[in-house]
């Protein structure tokens, strides 16, 4: 859970471990244990709750209470470990179960936006559950290929990519060569890019409910420079722990010869959505990174991008 607490070797040994022991648990237990695994990690790994409050924080807005706080973060944990047992379980889920548990408003555009040739961009968060959703382009042989972080040891990361790529799914490293991602965007495919974490740290800094934080930019950049429609899709779990995914017309890139007001202009349209998002299930957001700084490396204060 990135608190640096456990050697890369034990992570990957309990990983390891839990996958073998998760993958055939029935639902209605794997869910159950999940929130126990929550409660518990809530309680013992302070330095990731402190991250996922401060997060909370700024989408609950000040006004929010600490219990409201509180029992968001609880959640949040609770969410974050039925996706890990989602993620065990599901090289054994076929296809038809997936599509079981996904109901899709908005195909229609990933349709739409593939008809034109040029690929298909894909933003999304890391909200509801992104391993079980992402699966319902395999049901419509739509080919996919997502940039992720690369984990240590090189086992872990391995062995979270087979389970996340059973389906067909491709994962690249995030930090490799960006030529794999134009490539796939020329055979027609969709190129799916996550818009509220920047792994890379090369992205921009720009308004995030209120406050200034850095996020990625790749997203906008890639859909001016390729023509690609981009469009952005989110994830919500239901409380019968199937989900819903709702994806958005096209957004309205259009270039004007100035890059980079071009780039903002389009991050400002892919953060008003975000926004909308995250505040509508905030408890569902299970990024446990810190997504907002005081200041950057040199001490200064984040300069927002105009």
């Amino acid at each position: 859970m990135g608190d640096g607490r456990l050697s890369p070797l034990l992570t990957y040994c309990l990983y390891r471990l839990c996958g073998a022991a998760l993958a055939r648990v029935p639902p209605w237990l794997g869910y159950r244990l999940a929130e126990v695994g929550g409660v518990l990690a809530y309680a013992l790994a302070p330095p990731v709750r402190r991250r996922i409050c401060d997060n909370l924080r700024h989408v609950l807005g000040r006004e929010a209470s600490g219990p409201a706080e509180r029992r968001a973060a609880h959640q949040v944990f609770s969410n974050l470990f039925k996706n890990y047992y989602g993620l065990f379980r599901l090289p054994r889920l076929a296809l038809e179960a997936c599509a079981r548990l996904v109901e899709v408003e908005g195909w229609e555009h990933i349709e739409a936006g593939l008809r034109e040739g040029k690929g298909l961009i894909v933003t999304s968060a890391h909200l509801g559950n992104i391993e079980i959703v992402a699966q319902i382009f395999a049901l419509h042989d739509v080919p996919v290929t997502v940039p992720v972080e690369r984990l240590q040891p090189p086992q872990l990361f391995d062995y979270i990519c087979r389970l996340r790529s059973g389906h067909g799914l491709r994962l690249v490293p995030v930090d490799g060569p960006l030529l794999e991602l134009f490539r796939a965007l020329r055979r027609g495919e969709v190129l799916g890019l996550a818009a509220d974490r920047d792994i890379t740290a090369s992205g921009r800094v720009v308004d995030f409910f209120g406050a200034p934080a850095r996020l990625p930019d790749g997203h906008v950049r890639i859909a001016l420079r390729t023509g690609a429609p981009l469009v952005c899709a989110f994830s919500e779990r239901l409380p019968n722990n199937r989900f819903v995914a709702r994806v958005s017309p096209p957004l309205n890139l259009t270039p004007t010869g100035d890059e980079e007001a071009d780039v903002m202009a389009g991050m400002r349209q892919v953060v008003g959505m975000l926004e909308q998002a995250i505040a509508h299930r905030p408890a569902q957001w299970y990024v446990t990174n810190a997504v907002w700084h005081r200041g950057n490396r040199g001490g200064q204060a984040l300069a927002v991008k105009r």
